[in-house]
């Protein structure tokens, strides 16, 4: 099966971080990063998808994506 997450955060080193983590657990990066500025707040917001696949699971609504 394979997993789907969207990784969120701001265009700091803190998301660079999250991305690199889930990489690092084995998620690979699923098309380009996108950015976009947040008028509310005056910040930029990055945004990346990745993806993994898993062996012998069983898609459920209450995985922790972030704990495969």
């Amino acid at each position: 099966m394979k997993l789907y997450r969207l990784l969120t955060g701001g265009d700091d080193s803190a998301f660079c971080h999250k991305v690199s983590l889930a990489i690092a657990k084995g998620w690979t990066l699923h098309g380009s990063p996108t950015m976009t500025f947040d008028t509310t707040t005056g910040k930029t917001v990055c945004a990346q998808a990745v993806v993994k696949k898993v062996k012998g699971k069983d898609y459920s609504p209450d995985m922790k994506l972030g704990e495969q």
